[in-house]
């Protein structure tokens, strides 16, 4: 049986419904000095338009910010701002501001030896907390000079990035997490109180660090503005050579994820802290093929949709598939977190994002699989989506489609219709690069191909109210994302005398 949904004049929802367009991740900081990646981000900022971008390895050596060096029996520090001026002008110039992560350690400051990722951060603490406090006042500092302390004001400064875990910080010691934590704090706002800092930005499996992390800012009267964390759904890695494959939990896993944050906040001394979700996805390896499919879209469609009852941001782990945490990439698909592959080749995710920035305006409705606005113009636009697992699907426990009627309020006057598709077969760059054989090195011509038949497939109508309505009957093929746009006409053809297109192709004698 087909259902209709009516959806009402006026909007009934009042929690922002753009949550997800606060952040989105990056891979490690340096990369921004590549061609490729600024190319990416300037189209991400084109089409979809975060506000700001968090990434790793702000203090790592390769950004170069620490150097130390022995001069007449005494050590000294330089610092070298050389390269993150270029790093932060390039986000700023592209309108986006940075989510400062404090990390990682410098290995002319750090403690021991401990690394993660191929490019080797350093996860120990510092050697000298002395130091360390020099080098967090050196860093804000000049940001300040070089950027304005009411711009820098409008940073968010997060402490490291999963401590929870010993591979991001060495034997995940809560306590020396949290003097880190009490170091770093003191001395940004010894700068200026009113610079925004938080933490712990862990994953999931140790909640109960945020409770411990709220209990020792409470007890020790170490400031806190903000708590973070990270929220994937997918289980353990099932690897082979250069791919894994893991299970991935239902949409819903990922919201309970982001609603722990407050949770916790509301039974701590700090009921209203904002609460940011730095990184998610599906997956929390960059070896997926998941993150390249249209599965992936469908299936985020509802976090994206819902995510922002829950927390005040949640940051999509990466723009971009320029990322080498596992090495640098063996393929042109090969399961990287990016929204685009590398030389800008969208994944059906992409569209996801794109589709979401045209849904703008007063929120009308949602449900599990449908997201309505009106907006300022007037015009209306929905997304809707329809996930589907493979094993369902080959199990016969799914259907291959879904069919929803949607009543939508559009006023008295023609509306233009306009519908955009993403699905298994259609606007999927993936399918496309696995039809030609999966080429690890596209040619010029074969990146062509894929990035034509990429596009999303677009039709259009023109649709007449009835009673200030339209209804749309709408059948979604097994992981698809459909956006339609609904815009009144202001019909101009009475301004043609004479106009009648049936005479446009008529048969001679």
């Amino acid at each position: 049986m087909v259902v209709t949904v009516v959806i009402p004049v006026a909007g009934t929802h009042s929690a922002s419904h753009d949550a997800w367009r606060e952040c989105v991740g990056t891979g490690r900081l340096s990369l921004a000095l590549r061609r490729d990646y600024l190319e990416s981000l300037a189209l991400v900022q084109k089409e979809i338009g975060f506000r700001y971008i968090r990434g790793h390895g702000l203090l790592h050596d390769d950004v170069g910010i620490y150097r130390d060096y022995e001069w007449e029996g005494e050590i000294h520090v330089l610092y070298n701002f050389t390269y993150i001026d270029r790093i932060f002008d390039a986000f700023l110039d592209l309108g986006l501001k940075p989510f400062v992560e404090i990390g990682f350690m410098p290995e002319a400051l750090a403690s021991s030896t401990e690394t993660v990722f191929w490019w080797k951060g350093n996860v120990t603490p510092p050697k000298d907390y002395g130091r360390w406090r020099d080098l967090i006042h050196a860093v804000v500092t000049h940001f300040v000079e070089r950027y304005g302390l009411q711009e820098v004001l409008t940073w968010p400064f997060e402490i490291w990035n999963e401590p929870n875990l010993s591979n991001f910080w060495k034997d995940a010691d809560q306590a020396e997490y949290f003097k880190l934590y009490r170091e770093t704090v003191g001395a940004i706002k010894a700068i200026d109180p009113g610079f925004q800092v938080g933490g712990p930005a862990i994953c999931g499996g140790s909640d109960h660090w945020m409770a411990d992390f709220l209990r020792f800012c409470d007890e020790e009267s170490v400031p806190v503005d903000f708590l973070s964390r990270h929220a994937y759904s997918s289980g353990p890695r099932g690897s082979i050579p250069f791919a894994a494959y893991q299970e991935i939990a239902p949409p819903e896993s990922l919201l309970r994820d982001f609603a722990t944050g407050r949770e916790y906040a509301g039974r701590s001394a700090y009921p209203n802290l904002p609460v940011h979700i730095t990184e998610f996805n599906s997956s929390y390896t960059s070896i997926n093929p998941v993150h390249d499919t249209a599965f992936n879209a469908a299936y985020l469609a509802k976090v994206l949709s819902q995510g922002g009852d829950v927390a005040e941001s949640f940051s999509y782990w990466t723009f971009c598939d320029v990322f080498e945490e596992e090495n640098i990439p063996t393929t042109l698909f090969h399961g990287g977190f990016g929204l685009l592959t590398h030389q800008q080749v969208k994944k059906p995710t992409y569209h996801l994002y794109e589709f979401f920035a045209h849904l703008t305006g007063e929120l009308l409705h949602r449900d599990d699989n449908l997201h309505v606005v009106r907006r300022d113009d007037g015009s209306v636009a929905l997304l809707a989506w329809n996930y589907a697992y493979d094993d369902e699907v080959h199990d016969g426990g799914a259907p291959a489609s879904r069919t929803v009627t949607v009543s939508l309020p559009v006023g008295d006057a023609n509306v233009f219709v306009k519908r955009r598709t993403v699905n298994e077969q259609v606007g999927n760059s993936w399918t496309v690069w696995q039809q030609l054989g999966r080429p690890r090195f596209p040619t010029r011509e074969q990146i062509a191909v894929i990035k034509e038949c990429s596009a999303p497939a677009v039709s259009t109508a023109v649709r007449e109210p009835t009673g200030g309505r339209v209804e749309l009957e709408l059948t979604l093929s097994r992981n698809e994302i459909t956006l339609v746009e609904l815009t009144p006409i202001r019909d101009e053809s009475p301004s043609y005398p004479g106009l009648d297109d049936r005479k446009v192709a008529r048969s001679g004698a």
